[in-house]
């Protein structure tokens, strides 16, 4: 496959067609973002569970180890009104497990502040290249102050009215992310439901109807997929799966395991670890939680409420516990060190 450059590419300063999608909760670490930069692609940091000194500390640690571009990725939705769902059921679901785990009893999460705007503002501050987002979209005065700083801007779709929104508030390109994508879905004008779009298929929706370049998420894993999106009118592929198992990722052993173990997509699409749908390999918890989906409470009630199980199920080496975010083409993993997966994507995009 020809390497000519693209607008898309140009505009973000990388080589190759290939982006690292951020994975916020550890998953990422300025180690892979800058592997992946350095290799020609573009590397990203999840930074969404991080509070402002943090955030500033990994885009400094990104900026020691390349010169190269990469993308920093907030949430970029509030969080949902304190809900009246009744959190005793799923505390007493966790109660058990608590204490199978030696932890104290699960106590009623508090809705926290919107760190949106503080983790926002420590962005801007380290200005860096690229900046992405889920969830939603960033109010109007923000998207103007990532222009004015001459950051480039990338927002997530899971449907052609939301690509056309994005586009509105004046993203510079669209990641569309197909169904098949691993952990949580970016869906934010509708029900998620109606949003479970084949990622080629999106792609060819969005290309139809917005003029920004677009982004292929989803299910991809190799350089035969890289090709195929681009293809079918996408500027570059974003993935995430495929990095998971990389020594530079920071996901526990046992999801790295659990990864590379799939011999079948036993991908669920699940609220069960933070309220929010998300596709993740089944395990012990999920099924557990199967037939309970109306005591699970919304995001980020219960992504807090679980933090403590999933900490120390990582901690013993337990995958039963773990959110084990993974997409639909797991069973295709390998574990190869960042900037060798990037040259055997790039092998496989041009054979």
């Amino acid at each position: 496959m020809s390497m000519t450059k693209n607008p898309l590419l140009e505009r973000l300063g990388i080589e190759i067609p290939i982006i690292q999608a951020p994975m916020a909760g550890g998953s990422d670490t300025p180690e892979l973002a800058a592997a992946v930069s350095n290799a020609g692609g573009l590397g990203s940091l999840g930074v969404s569970y991080l509070v402002p000194d943090q955030i500033a500390e990994s885009i400094r640690q990104v900026r020691t180890r390349t010169d190269r571009p990469f993308n920093v990725n907030l949430f970029a939705r509030a969080p949902e009104p304190d809900p009246k769902i009744d959190p005793a059921p799923m505390l007493a679901v966790l109660a058990e497990i608590h204490e199978a785990f030696g932890l104290p009893a699960p106590v009623p999460p508090v809705l926290p502040a919107d760190p949106f705007p503080e983790q926002f503002e420590a962005v801007l501050e380290a200005r860096p290249p690229v900046f992405s987002f889920t969830f939603g979209i960033p109010g109007r005065e923000a998207m103007a102050r990532l222009s004015a700083a001459g950051i480039v801007i990338l927002g997530t779709a899971t449907t052609v009215a939301e690509a056309r929104l994005l586009v509105d508030a004046g993203v510079d390109a669209i990641v569309a992310q197909g169904a098949e994508a691993g952990a949580h879905r970016g869906t934010f004008a509708g029900p998620f439901e109606e949003a479970m779009i084949p990622t080629l298929d999106l792609v060819q929706g969005i290309r139809r109807v917005v003029e920004a370049p677009v982004i292929a998420s989803g299910g991809l894993m190799d350089g035969q997929d890289v090709r195929a999106a681009i293809a079918l009118g996408a500027s570059a592929a974003q993935l995430g799966t495929a990095f998971l198992p990389c020594p530079e990722s920071g996901a526990p052993e046992s999801h790295k395991r659990a990864i590379l173990a799939a011999r079948a997509d036993t991908t669920v699409i699940t609220r069960a670890f933070s309220g929010r749908p998300s596709r993740g390999i089944a395990n012990a918890f999920t099924a557990k939680l199967a037939g309970k989906e109306h005591t699970i409470l919304p995001y980020p009630l219960q992504n807090t409420l679980t933090r403590a199980m999933r900490a120390a199920a990582a901690k013993r080496g337990d995958s039963g516990f773990l959110s084990l975010w993974a997409g639909k083409g797991v069973t295709r993993s390998r574990s190869l060190p960042a900037v060798k997966l990037v040259e055997c994507l790039v092998d496989e995009m041009n054979r």
